[in-house]
């Protein structure tokens, strides 16, 4: 649509040029500028939106929401009208958000002025009276949500797909008149000026109507939105076989907009469709990727891309990234030693920078209180640092004979850890080149004090990773000696061990319903034990080596940098069905699919130049926030959308 309104208006110019109307011209041009329509762009309609919220002018906002109802809302049928009101509703909203995280209580109170008698008796508004009144909204049950990013940029990709497949249809409706300059000429006559019997109404697809439910809070009814036939598009028109061309062209863009938006449309009729991916920060087709091949069935994808973002404080190869308990803040450690705590709502901010004398080789998150972060150094200390006082609370001096603290892993109650230590390697190329004594230690968190030291059969070695389950009652490690442990955290024992793999363990988790464990070990590969069968292997799949290790990044004149796993190299979604992997150049998502299946990949984080050498996967609602941090000292933050079906 907006590629044939360019077209159009070049006509038109060329017309006027030819015959020397240059005063008709410069009014031409002029009033393109002052254009309300904006051309039937739709990235420069939310442009003009977001510009009239970031300068708090209600007023306008208001009077360009109003125009595009009567211009454009007015003339869908009235199936359509709930979606357009949820639209309203959520661009408020947005707007009041703004309000509150930028401070500006003047703004916020101001709203509620002018719209109380509008609003006062609509249900979904009842709530948000108090919204002034409170010190700390984004942290209210009620509100929390709305000031969340995934909230935001799930109502800007639901907005700009509503305005989209709208100017898609039109186009549609237009291309049975467009054979001549004429019908060119008058195409905006035929669409939006009333005829004599009525306005022109325009039918949508059928998985429109759903889009009321996008761009709020709740997300899982995204479910509904299944891309059916489009031949709910109603359009008159002589030819049957011209129509039903049509129909095909627009069922192709239409599945390219929601499951394959990498590629292309091939039809010179897309114009809509290439139009929405000129801009690929506010494009929601250009977050998704298609796992099928060329000409294979097409599959509806179960996570939408909506936006990615770069951290790049760090000036070194990252060794741990980890996102706190609550979703909130993110801890990232370089090789160099230096720590960011960062967030990444609403925008990313440092919050603290920690540098160290002393080498720092792992840390974790304490998950009571969440604000306190345990670091574990190369000379035998543990410190517990508080991100919010920016200060060391307490330093824990562990063993000197095993002064290198592999791993850190703080109970889901939060009154203890346990933390690896190892004795000192001689080899510099590995982190433990050979198996190496080692302690594994469990520690008060309230009393800062030594509780036990855990027994490792056959004998005492280096622990690289450990992982508790949902409660605490187990703790699962994997060892440089390549087994595995499981600990009966009631007992504190050993409930079994099994070898698992040739050379170390690098990274271990257990399974959405604990009944197995994950490991990827130095011999690269994916396994998955059954913990009520020692030993029992469940299912090995197969994953590339840039996603296990060791990785290498290649520079000029032959340099090469090899770096072996250190943090955590998978991570699960909220439902343990999808797998987060490293690669050479992103995050990878799997589907693990039982049986033979293997491993099915569905999407592509990309947007690394380095290989990725520790990812997280922090789930929230049906959204989630992806880590992925690579060896140049990129950390790249994805939030994804949850397609659920």
């Amino acid at each position: 649509m907006a590629s044939a309104v360019e077209r159009t208006d070049d006509l038109v110019r060329e017309y006027l040029v030819y015959r020397g109307f240059t005063s008709t011209l410069k009014y031409l041009d002029s009033e393109i500028k002052a254009d309300k329509d904006k051309g039937f762009r739709v990235d420069k309609i939310i442009d003009q939106l977001q510009h009239f919220i970031q300068n708090y002018d209600l007023n306008a906002l208001k009077e360009y929401w109003g125009y595009l109802d009567r211009r454009l809302f007015c003339r869908l049928e009235d199936i359509y009208r709930p979606t357009v009101n949820k639209l309203r509703t959520s661009l408020f909203r947005y707007y009041l958000v703004y309000t509150v995280q930028t401070k500006n209580l003047e703004k916020t109170q101001e709203f509620f002025l002018k719209q109380a008698l509008e609003l006062q008796g609509q249900a979904e508004w009842r709530d948000w009276f108090i919204l002034p009144f409170i010190p700390a909204p984004e942290q209210n049950h009620v509100f929390a949500p709305y000031f969340s990013r995934q909230w935001a940029d799930t109502f800007i990709v639901s907005l700009h797909n509503f305005l989209s497949v709208l100017f898609q249809c039109m186009h549609i409706l237009l291309s049975f008149v467009m054979n001549s300059l004429i019908t060119l000429l008058y195409a905006r006559l035929l669409l939006f000026k009333k005829k004599d019997d009525g306005l022109v109404h325009h039918k949508l697809p059928a998985y429109v109507q759903h889009m009321d439910r996008l761009g709020d809070t709740e997300l899982a009814p995204l479910k509904d939105s299944k891309m059916p036939s489009v031949s709910g598009v109603t359009i008159e028109s002589s030819g049957a076989s011209t129509r039903q061309r049509r129909q095909q062209d627009h069922e192709k863009e239409r599945k390219e907009l929601f499951l394959n938006p990498e590629k292309k449309a091939e039809s010179s009729d897309g114009e809509a469709h290439t139009e929405m991916q000129s801009d690929p920060t506010t494009s929601p087709t250009n977050q998704a990727q298609a796992s099928a091949e060329v000409g294979g069935p097409e599959v509806e994808q179960p996570f939408i891309k909506l936006s990615q973002e770069e951290y790049g404080e760090h000036h070194s190869s990252i060794m741990h990234c980890r996102v706190d308990c609550s979703g909130r803040r993110v801890a990232s450690l370089d090789v160099d030693g230096v720590i960011k705590v960062w967030s990444f709502n609403p925008m990313m901010q440092t919050k603290a920078t920690i540098m160290s004398k002393s080498p720092l080789l792992s840390l974790e998150w304490a998950t009571k209180p969440d604000r306190l972060l345990l670091l574990g150094s190369g000379v035998g200390t543990v410190r517990l640092y508080d991100t919010d006082a920016k200060k060391n609370l307490y330093e824990m001096s562990i063993d000197e004979a095993h002064p290198r603290i592999l791993s850190l892993a703080c109970s889901p109650s939060g009154t203890s850890f346990v933390c690896s230590a190892a004795a000192r390697v001689l080899d510099t190329g590995s982190r433990v080149s050979l198996p190496v004594s080692g302690q594994l230690l469990l520690w008060d968190t309230k009393t800062v004090k030594q509780q036990l030291q855990f027994a490792l059969e056959p004998g005492p070695v280096a622990i690289n990773c450990n992982a508790f389950n949902h409660n605490g009652n187990l703790l699962v490690t994997g060892a440089a000696d390549g087994v595995i442990r499981l600990f009966d955290m009631q007992r504190y024992e050993s409930a079994m061990s099994w070898k698992a793999h040739d050379g170390e363990v690098y990274s271990v988790e257990f399974s959405y319903d604990e009944n197995t464990v994950f490991s990827i070990g130095q011999d690269g590969k994916f396994i998955q034990w059954n913990i009520h069968r020692s030993g029992v292997k469940q299912l090995e799949y197969s994953l590339p080596q840039d996603a296990t290790g060791p990785f290498v990044l290649s520079g000029y004149s032959g340099y090469k940098q090899v770096q072996v796993p250190h943090g955590q190299l998978f991570a699960f979604d909220s439902e343990g069905q999808h797998v987060l992997t490293c690669s050479s150049n992103g995050g990878l998502i799997y589907r693990l699919n039982k049986g033979e299946g293997g491993l099915e990949s569905v999407l592509s984080l990309g947007g690394h130049k380095a290989p990725v050498v520790t990812v997280d996967w922090c789930s929230a609602m049906d959204c989630g926030t992806c880590l992925t941090a690579s060896m140049d000292g990129k950390i790249k933050l994805s939030t994804l959308l949850a397609q659920k079906s």
